[in-house]
Order: C-alpha cells, then structure tokens, then sequence
C-alpha cells in the first residue's frame, strides 16, 4: 500500500532553475501541510519548501513533531542530534526527526513530547494552552540550535512565519553578538497581523537576552512580550502573503498596533501572493474527487454538484446555484455578515453549504438556520480535509467576505475548482480574483467593497442572475480555472528577497 510519504516524494521534482545561485534555506513554522494545519499558513509553508527546492537550492523546514503524526506518515527516522537549550532556568531537551523528502528537501520535526504531544496545536476549547509563551519560545531556541549546530550545516537564510517563530531573528543575532558564530540572514513573513504572541511582560525571562532588548525598539509592547514586534524589529526583510495586505498593514486600520514600525521598515517589507500546489490542488488528477473534470469538460462538476448535494443531505437540484464556504467561524473571516446575508436571501431559491469551526455563537447560528431551512442549509462543524475538495468541486459559489485577508487560498483553490469566489476587496483576495467591474474580459469572480450586510446580499444577487447567464458564467469560470497562482513565480520573488537580505 502506497504511503503519505511515498505520495509526497512523488510530488517532488528537482529541477535546477538558471538565474538564481543555490542557497541553503531552514524554513521554521509552528504548522506545515500535510503533517499539522489550523489553516492556510500550513499550506503556505508546506508548498513553498517544495517549490525552492525544485528550484534548485537545498531547503530544509523545521515544526516540532505533534501527537501523531509519526504514526500517519512512514519514513520518519530518529537521529542522533539532541536540542538542549535553556529556558529561564530549567534546561529543556528534545529529540530531532527527520524524513527525506527528496535530495534537496528534508523536514526535521522537533520532539519535545511534555510541550508538543498534545490533542491540538495551540489550545483546546477555543481557549490557548496557558503555557504557549514556554512552548514556542522553546521551539524558537530549537530553530536557533538547529541552525547553528546540526550537522546539516549553517543555512544562508533562516526564513520564519509567524509569531511562534518571531523571536528567533532576535536568538540569532544575540547568538552572533554572544559568541562571534557568523549568524544567517533572516527572513519573517507575516501571514497574520493579528495574531502577535503577545505574553506578559515576565516571559521575556525564558528568553535568556539581555535586558536591553526588552524595549520599544526590541520585543516589549506597553510591557508585554510581543513575538511578532521582535521580528518586525530584528528580521533582515520583512514579507506578507500579498502585495495589498503589505500596504494596508503600514496603515491604522489594519496595522493592530503595529502600523508606526511597519511604516518605518516599509523599505524592507514586501508583499508576495501565496501560490497555489497544483499538485494538491487540481480537478483531473485528484483522489478526493470522484468525477473529474476540466475547463474543456465541466460535465465532471455537474457531477460533483449532485454527488455533494446527497452528501450533505440537500435536494439534488443543478437548477439551484449552491453558495458555499470553508472557513474558521471568526470576526475576520465576515460570518456574521454572511449569516445575516443568508437570513435574507433564503427567500430566494438557493442552496448554502458551510464547513468549518470557532466562534461557538456563530456556530450556534449557522445550525440554528441551517434546523430552519434543512432543504436549503447544511452546517457540518468541524474540518474534513476530504470534504473540503469536494465543496470546492461541487459549489457553484465559494463566499469569501472577509473583514482583512491577508492572502486567503480558498479563494485560488475555488478558481482552479471553476467556483466563482465571492470576496470584499481587501488584501490578497483583490490581488487574486477579477471582477466584471475591473476588467470585463479576464473576470472571474464577483467582489463587494462595504462591510456590510446589504453589500454582500448584493454580491449574492448578483452572482443569481449569474447562474441563471450560462455562456457569461461559462466564460468566467474558464478564466478562473486557467488562472496561473502556481508556486514558481511565487518562488522567485522569494528567492529575490532572500538574495536582498543576503546582500
């Protein structure tokens, strides 16, 4: 029987791309597809390791071994090598995992099983572990040992996402400063403003710096720990997951406190949209998906369509347009705007189906009208990565109305999928979707600019007389599903910045 890490080395094709010298990369993230995800940094992190190394440079990443994972893939191998890095006072070790992913591309996991062998990722019941700060402070020491001592030799670019890694720009430039090692040039990318790691102020103890980094100008933040300000601060260049979210980030709107230090690095900050695995991501080739099917031939997507609809309990109707979503039930991601939305437009004739988890009062709600409306809404809590294909493959409309977004990726999955995306025009899903407004002969999706009820009921109209046009709704799901989000020019403005950090 073919196993996942069989499926993966598969999917790795090393070909050496001319015009870029080869670099040595450590890829550092708290999650990375498909071994653990809550969302698209996971799949970011997973594919662009992929994609460098097909490039041609030796890249390594770096996630500590959650619970399970070495029991779902084969092929994972204790090593020798052992962290061993102090935290406040207690010395804390881990063992060190490493699965060959190709000749160019390992992932090295973490073992710390007290901090990591648990039932989630970063809390359970909506609320975070209470020891986060001691978790992902460990993990970023562990990175920073990694890059230093194993034997798979000092990267050229240490390349960090998120807050769980934040403070490791800060590690390596003290371990420079400390003991004269030549530290790597690094590189944060910020998928999230929100989310900061901010912790009080006595956690920066664990950290073992000096304390003239716990200032304004370091890690401190109105006196807490803020792990995502400390790589603003310290990182060599600074990404986001698109080049809107990059602008709108510098501003008081959507800068979460952290506008005035983004502005001032702006010279070093860039915006790259997240690409797309299209070997994941795809409709002829696809394990999750019993009808295949393509921009040629669609008849595969009526088929979908009908299979989801007896799936998900729904009448098999290919007359009635079905909106859907895959989605953390959260305030950015504008549930609540699409439930209201949806208590008004179920008066017309449409289906609406929801997969995801979150906020239990949304929760609550979405079931609430889905026990009002069983012929016209499904609500499935939770997340099934499976499912989630299939409502790509046979929604009609993916519904995207989100307060900030940094880059999203549902909305490129549902272009490729030819399910027109419905989006608010903000960060990355105006940088990927068109709408008729725009440019009339490349649209493929259909945007709304106020957060409002009424502006998405509007969109949702509009995308009902859509259906009800087939040659323009043909005509745009063809743009969609030939649309070009693949991760090879996504890869190349990174290889750019990391040779601007090195320069």
């Amino acid at each position: 029987m073919r196993t996942q890490s069989a499926a993966l080395l598969d999917s790795c094709s090393f070909v050496f791309v001319r015009g870029f010298p080869h670099m040595k990369i450590l890829l550092a993230s708290s999650e990375v597809h498909p071994f653990s995800k809550t969302g698209g940094l996971a799949d970011m992190v997973g594919a662009l390791g992929k994609a460098l190394a097909t490039a041609g440079h030796e890249v390594a990443i770096v996630t500590p071994l959650y619970r399970g994972i070495r029991e779902r893939f084969t092929g994972i191998q204790p090593t020798e090598y052992r962290v061993d890095v102090p935290l406040g006072a207690v010395q804390v070790q881990a063992g060190l995992m490493e699965l060959k992913l190709g000749p160019r591309l390992t992932v090295f996991f973490v073992d710390q099983r007290e901090f990591f062998h648990r039932l989630a990722l970063y809390g359970e019941n909506n609320s975070e572990y209470p020891d986060n700060p001691q978790r992902f402070i460990f993990f970023s020491k562990a990175v920073v040992h990694l890059a230093r001592y194993h034997p798979w030799g000092k990267p050229d670019i240490v390349h960090v996402h998120d807050w769980p890694v934040g403070l490791v720009p800060v590690l390596l430039q003290h371990e420079e400063q400390a003991t004269g090692w030549k530290a790597p040039r690094s590189v944060m990318t910020i998928h999230n403003l929100a989310y900061q790691g901010r912790f009080a102020g006595a956690t920066f103890a664990l950290t073992g710096l000096p304390r003239n980094h716990f200032t304004p100008a370091g890690v401190e933040f109105f006196g807490d720990v803020n792990c995502l300000k400390a790589a603003i601060n310290y990182a060599d260049h600074l990404t986001t997951v698109s080049p809107r979210y990059a602008r709108e980030i510098c501003t008081e709107a959507y800068g979460c406190g952290l506008d005035d230090i983004l502005r001032a690095r702006q010279g070093s900050l860039s915006g790259i949209l997240n690409g797309v695995d299209y070997d994941e991501w795809n409709t002829h080739r696809n394990i999750h998906l019993r009808h295949p099917y393509s921009f040629r031939k669609m008849a595969g997507k009526a088929q979908n369509k009908h299979d989801l609809q007896r799936e998900l309990g729904l009448p098999a109707r290919a007359e009635v347009p079905l909106f859907a979503t895959v989605t953390r039930l959260a305030d950015q991601k504008g549930m609540d705007l699409l439930l209201a939305a949806l208590e008004e437009m179920l008066a017309t004739d449409i289906q609406f189906a929801l997969l995801g988890s979150g906020d239990p009062a949304l929760q609550a709600g979405y079931q609430r009208l889905a026990n009002r409306h069983p012929s016209k809404v499904v609500a499935r809590i939770g997340y099934d990565h499976a499912l989630s294909h299939r409502i790509e493959a046979g929604c009609d409309f993916f519904v995207m109305p989100s307060r900030f977004e940094p880059c999203g990726l549902n909305q490129m999955y549902s272009l490729r999928y030819g399910a027109i995306p419905i989006v608010r025009r903000t960060g990355g899903l105006d940088d990927s979707v068109v709408d008729l407004t725009d440019e009339p002969e490349r649209a493929d999706g259909i945007k709304f600019t106020e957060l409002r009820t009424r502006a998405l009921a509007t969109a949702i109209r509009k995308a009902i007389v859509l259906y009800q046009t087939p040659a323009l709704l043909a005509t745009m799901r063809r743009n969609g599903m030939t649309a070009d989000f693949s991760w090879s020019r996504t890869t190349d403005a990174y290889t750019k910045v990391f040779q601007r950090a090195l320069a």
